[in-house]
């Protein structure tokens, strides 16, 4: 089993809005992902999802991240994995050294309970990238990376997998193939239409199921959604400042 929950300080400055403002818009957002996607799998529980995006900044990082916290909180058993390879981040989010992590598991065959970190949130666990390695689309896709999350699901209830962005590098279209959903993130105005329809024709040509899309920056408050849903989660929860 994993090691027991240890305090830990967020890296950077870097904050997660579902940790700090659980009351907010943003954070409600999440909630509301995180029960869509357990209705899109009512018959058969998805227990091995990844994270990611067409290209570089649109938010998968931070999606992936948040969106853990929030199914932690339901009371899952939660280990967001960062099979980001190239440009890791997951550990400055959390404030976990970097040591070991998802290399290491792959290479010195080890597995995922063993060398995933707990955070400073109850029952959320983290596998950061470990060392780097000169193969990463090889590491990421190969028959080890599915045994490794499929034994995982013994002592999680949800793996989070974050991954490069899909035009960039070929690691999340080869792991696409091997997990159970695909949670697809949009940075809105930032990247072209066709460029986001190519790249999910990508994850359905390895048979990837695609759950959901996340517009991320989206101004709701230009169609007058934003004011309406800041009153209802302002008058549900009231005012925090009381």
């Amino acid at each position: 089993m994993p090691p027991e929950r240890k305090k830990s300080v967020p890296a950077n400055g870097l904050t997660l809005v579902t940790e700090t403002q659980p009351r907010a818009a943003a954070a409600e957002a999440y909630r509301t992902l995180r029960t869509n996607i357990q209705f899109a799998s009512l018959d058969q529980p998805h227990r091995i999802l990844i994270v990611t995006s067409a290209s570089a900044g649109e938010g998968k990082t931070t999606t992936a991240a948040n969106f853990g916290v929030v199914n932690a909180q339901s009371g899952m058993r939660v280990c967001v994995v960062d099979a980001d390879l190239r440009r890791p981040a997951l550990h400055k989010i959390f404030g976990v050294p970097n040591g070991q992590g998802l290399t290491t598991a792959l290479l010195e065959d080890q597995p995922i309970a063993k060398l995933a970190q707990p955070t400073r949130i109850p029952n959320l666990f983290v596998l950061t990238s470990g060392p780097s390695a000169p193969n990463p689309a090889e590491l990421v896709g190969s028959k080890r990376m599915r045994q490794l999350l499929e034994h995982a699901t013994a002592d999680f209830d949800l793996l989070l997998c974050d991954t490069p962005p899909i035009i960039v590098v070929a690691d999340a279209v080869a792991l696409a193939a091997q997990c159970d959903g695909v949670i697809f993130v949009v940075k809105t105005g930032t990247v072209q239409q066709e460029v986001i329809r190519r790249t999910l024709g990508q994850i359905e040509a390895v048979k990837g199921r695609v759950l959901g899309v996340v517009l991320n920056r989206y101004d709701v408050r230009r169609d007058g959604y934003y004011y309406d849903s800041y009153r209802y989660v302002h008058s549900y929860y009231g005012d925090a400042r009381k």
